[in-house]
């Protein structure tokens, strides 16, 4: 643990920022996965429900700094193409 007053709260604000970092990055993987399963399932009705949740949840990531914007734009192409495919 540091000594410095400011260190102290940098690695006390750091370590709340990284909880809440993980904590988003988990709930994109976890509507990715589910639209990942819908669309292999075959079900069109459960994978546009699905698909419209991780688009969603892609563009609120880019938003806090999770994901860079052309890594969501990857993203969500990719999962446009698989609900096209279903």
């Amino acid at each position: 643990m540091p000594n410095i007053k400011s260190a102290k709260k940098r690695v006390l604000v750091s370590a709340e920022r990284n909880a809440r970092n993980k904590a988003a990055k988990s709930d994109l993987k976890t509507a990715i996965k589910k639209f990942e399963a819908a669309a292999a399932e075959g079900n069109r009705t459960e994978a546009d429900g699905a698909y419209k949740v991780a688009v969603k949840k892609v563009d609120q990531a880019v938003s806090k700094g999770i994901l860079h914007k052309n890594n969501a734009a990857h993203k969500k192409s990719a999962m446009t193409l698989k609900l096209n495919k279903v």
